[in-house]
């Protein structure tokens, strides 16, 4: 035999090669047979993931029951999670440097041709990401470990063997159409206090019965509902802060000092949240990131509970912007400033006059409003003249007066909805900036 020579063991030994081989030894046939059940038995443990980061596992229940049982696992299927770790593969930047993490669970449940149902899942995490530069930061979807994903179809199968008997369809768990289940024919739905009947006879032994009773729990499930009941644990007894503020509308700005002039650090987006430290009736002084700090004007946001996010409404019989001030005169002229986004253009120039030169209520919130009504009142006619005008002036002719202007594309954005009302003001111009100040004390209401 050429290339082949007998081992000194006294296994029996086979050359591959050799056409007259002899069969392998029954301890070589065992290892091989041991190998391939290991691999099978990977493959099985593995069938429970899908591709493209989704999680399925096969069930032998039937659709309807599969989806009755997930709309009682519907509260499980969302919420905030403590941490990241443990939860989310890190991606760019380090979990630790997230916040706030939210995570949202999408099930879809199919039929099979022999009725059974396979149940798919896939989780997003969603996260706010703090960065150095405060542009940079918001909120980021994470790619979910899988954790999530088979938390949740273990709670499916728990819930699934702790009900065998659908009463809604009246068929067992795992009955395929027609009544009749893979193995054994349908059983009737017992009496209240007498044992279920056995189709092949009246009156089976107790044993009988209870050997066909769910199987007991594995340990590795009992270990994996304590981790699960623990965690929830967890978020019960975490307190949500009761200090956080929301963004009502994208396009937010979130300055460095509480004026309607103050340098934008940057434009917040919907629902990003914040930590408020301090407020004002007009301002809320939030934190940032670490030690960087912003204010936002206080009606954009949703205040936390108990406190409104509008100030203190005014005294009865308070007159409103309109009953303070009159148009007294309108005209289309070039800007009269020296602000670079309307410098030498046409615009439509508004005068304004107070109806009453010592009403103490015409201060700086009223020209807001009054200025915020003519601009949504003149938009459609200058939207008709874009070519020919670029913008609104509002001059307010008396001694605590002062200029408003406003390009058009800039009013055409908050008339959308891209931007709140804080955000139009912080891109119009003041002069002087003082005259339009609406920040108070700290600490109101």
């Amino acid at each position: 035999m050429t290339g082949c020579r007998p081992p000194a063991s006294a296994l029996s030994f086979t050359c591959p090669l050799h056409p007259a081989a002899r069969p392998a030894s029954p301890l070589t046939f065992f290892l091989t047979s041991a190998l391939l059940a290991t691999v099978l038995l990977t493959a099985m443990v593995q069938s429970g993931r899908a591709q493209n980061g989704r999680y399925e596992r096969t069930f032998h229940q039937p659709k309807s029951a599969v989806e009755k049982a997930l709309k009682e696992l519907q509260p499980a299927m969302s919420g905030r999670l403590p941490v990241l770790d443990g939860f989310a593969l890190a991606g760019n930047h380090p979990l630790n440097d997230y916040q706030r993490a939210y995570y949202q669970s999408a099930v879809a449940v199919s039929s099979t041709p022999s009725g059974e149902s396979v149940v798919r899942v896939s989780t997003k995490v969603t996260a706010w990401y703090t960065d150095s530069v405060p542009s940079h930061s918001g909120y980021q979807v994470l790619i979910s470990n899988g954790r999530l994903e088979s938390d949740l179809l273990d709670q499916l199968s728990d819930l699934l063997a702790s009900r065998p008997h659908d009463a809604s369809s009246g068929e067992l768990s795992g009955a395929r159409p027609g009544g009749q289940s893979a193995q054994e024919p349908a059983l009737s739905a017992p009496e209240p206090g007498r044992a279920p009947s056995s189709p092949w006879g009246q009156g089976l032994p107790a044993q009988h019965l209870a050997d066909a009773r769910p199987s007991p729990e594995t340990p590795a499930q009992t270990s994996l509902q304590a981790e699960a009941a623990s965690l929830e644990e967890v978020i019960k007894n975490q307190a949500y802060p009761k200090n956080i503020v929301a963004i009502k509308k994208s396009g937010t700005p979130v300055v460095a000092t509480p004026s309607l002039t103050g340098k934008t650090l940057f434009m917040a987006s919907a629902q990003d949240e914040f930590e408020m430290l301090d407020f004002n009736a007009d301002w809320v002084h939030v934190r940032i990131s670490g030690l960087s700090r912003g204010w936002i004007w206080r009606t954009s946001l949703e205040m936390p509970e108990g406190i409104s996010d509008v100030p203190l409404a005014r005294p009865r019989g308070a007159p409103v912007a309109a009953d303070l001030f009159q148009v007294s005169r309108e005209e289309s002229a070039p800007f009269p400033g020296d602000w670079e986004p309307l410098r030498g253009r046409n615009v439509k120039i508004i005068s304004v006059q107070k109806i009453q030169e010592n009403e103490e209520n015409s201060g700086a919130q009223a020209k807001l409003e009054y200025a915020k009504a003519l601009l949504d009142k003149s938009y459609t006619e200058l939207a008709a003249k874009s070519q020919e005008l670029a913008g609104v002036v509002m001059i307010f002719d008396s001694v605590d007066g002062g200029m408003i202007a406003a390009t058009l594309p800039t009013i055409g954005q908050w008339k959308a909805g891209r931007l709140s009302d804080a955000g139009l003001w912080h891109q119009c111009y003041f002069d002087p900036p003082e005259t339009f100040s609406v920040s108070s004390p700290s600490g109101g209401h």
